[in-house]
């Protein structure tokens, strides 16, 4: 008697196909894990920038820049930061060029910088550099 019984089990063919389906979804996971962990840690790091520092800048001192640098700080919001602004007459209709420097306290370390053009109506007249 030669009979034979039916082929029961999965070919290696099958095996290894259902193992990269298996695999390519581990790994898309794994990945979509490490995005939200490296989104968290930039969360929780306070992010501070010279556009912070101009708008502190353009509200505190609107009737009275002159030249010479200015500086001050984000008040509790961001203790570890402080901001310096040097404003320069860059036409003699009151418009001045305030280049902004944000810097790390502890360690006197840039943060960031921002040039920008502040038209202040009020301000001293005066010739320009």
């Amino acid at each position: 008697m030669n009979r034979r019984l039916p082929a029961t089990g999965f070919s290696l063919m099958e095996v290894m196909i259902a193992l990269g389906i298996f695999f390519m979804a581990v790994f898309a996971i794994l990945g979509l894990v490490s995005n939200t962990l490296r989104n968290a840690r930039a969360l929780r790091q306070p992010h501070v920038d010279a556009g912070m520092a101009a708008a502190l800048f353009s509200v505190a001192m609107t009737n009275n820049v002159g030249e010479g640098l200015v500086s001050g700080d984000f008040g509790d919001s961001y203790p570890d930061y402080s901001w310096t602004a040097d404003p320069q007459p860059a036409a003699t209709n009151g418009l001045y060029q305030v280049d902004f420097i944000v810097q790390h306290r502890s360690s006197g370390e840039v943060v960031s910088t921002l040039s920008t053009l502040l038209f202040l109506p009020n301000a001293r007249k005066g010739n320009p550099r």
